[in-house]
């Protein structure tokens, strides 16, 4: 396939941005830092409006019936807003479970609710350092639930959780309504994200998928859900390379622009460099949807978008020097990302073994 997005494609792309420059406020982001338990309201509401919480959902479910590409599109809008909730990626999450798990009446039930904003919800799938392990601690017997899932993304304003859980000897995935399941904030570097730890005790749950399949479809849908972010990284990265681009053309120091020393200039091509190898990335892994290769063109995706997004908000502070780490300048809101969304569905450690482990054919 070509590395180009269509007309359609970039249309999503120029009207998200919109939308968000005229809506997003600096000032709403940075006092999230400083609470726990709370989102950013206005943006979710703005999501909503915009049907973006529809765009990957199948017509007949109320969604637009579009793809991974058109989502993370606006993912990348979100990530150079450093939007303040995490629901448009968790909820696809739980979206592609239930699309592609064994319940039909479970599917009817809750894609509606997602499609159209009523409902929130939250892929609880990590334990310890792994996002997904191979024995989860997590119970699920008689259609009930018992045990822990630490620091679930968005877990502590979900409705609903996609739960990755251990029945006897093999795996399962569960739907379970978190109102039957207790929750404890987590204050974390970035307190948009909603952390919360679930526990769950005697938690009623519906089955989506069992043993083999279950394993197949949580990889799937930690997969879909990495791209996703790495698309979300992708535009955090390139608002971060504007800032410093910015900044070196209009700071002087000797009696010239910054920009003109190498060793800026030097460092803002190497940023221009990742973002294009991650955007992509990006691209191949939105066209591989549904594919053998797919979870291989995830893992590409997500250790390159999570490298492009760290190194620019790294030398961006650079360029910007002492200015850049002050509160008013902002440029931390894409530090603290960086540090959330690089350890959201799995670390870099994780993505490198499952990569060696595809293309090998060897377990890691």
């Amino acid at each position: 396939m070509s590395i180009l997005y269509d007309e359609g494609q970039q249309a999503i792309a120029t009207e998200s941005r919109r939308v968000l420059d005229a809506r997003m406020a600096k000032d709403r982001l940075l006092a999230l830092l400083e609470q726990t338990g709370e989102y950013d309201r206005p943006f979710w509401g703005t999501a909503v409006e915009q049907g973006w919480t529809a765009l990957a959902i199948p017509e007949e479910h109320g969604g637009l019936g579009l793809g991974l590409t058109e989502l993370g599109l606006v993912a990348q809008a979100v990530g150079a807003a450093t939007a303040g909730a995490p629901f448009l990626t968790t909820g696809y999450g739980a979206a592609r479970a239930l699309i592609d798990g064994g319940d039909a009446a479970l599917a009817a039930e809750w894609l509606p609710r997602l499609a159209n904003g009523y409902a929130l919800a939250v892929a609880a799938f990590g334990e310890a350092s792994s996002p997904l392990p191979s024995r989860p601690m997590v119970a699920f017997a008689d259609g009930k639930l018992t045990g822990s899932k630490p620091a679930v993304p968005g877990g502590f304003k979900a409705d609903v959780a996609v739960v990755w859980a251990n029945a006897g000897r093999e795996p399962v995935l569960v739907l379970c309504e978190l109102a039957d399941a207790t929750r404890r904030v987590v204050d974390s570097f970035d307190n948009s994200r909603l952390y919360a730890d679930l526990t769950f005790s005697d938690s009623p749950a519906k089955l989506l998928a069992r043993g083999d399949a279950a394993r197949a479809l949580a990889l799937d849908v930690l997969a879909r859900m990495a791209v996703v972010t790495a698309h979300e990284q992708v535009g955090g990265a390139e608002a971060l390379l504007y800032t410093a681009r910015d900044y070196a053309l209009t700071r002087k120091a000797f009696g010239q622009p910054i920009g003109a020393f190498q060793s800026v200039k030097h460092r803002i091509a190497e940023m221009y460099g990742l973002i294009e190898i991650a955007r992509a990335n990006c691209i191949h892994a939105g066209a591989r949807e549904g594919q053998d290769d797919f979870l291989i063109a995830a893992a590409d995706t997500r250790l390159s978008a999570t490298e492009a997004y760290d190194t620019c908000a790294r030398d961006c502070v650079q360029v910007h020097g002492g200015i850049g780490v002050t509160w008013e300048a902002g440029i931390h809101l894409h530090i603290r990302r960086t540090r959330a969304l690089a350890i959201e569905q799995g670390n870099m450690l994780f993505w490198e073994d499952l990569l060696a482990e595809r293309l090998t054919g060897v377990a890691a």
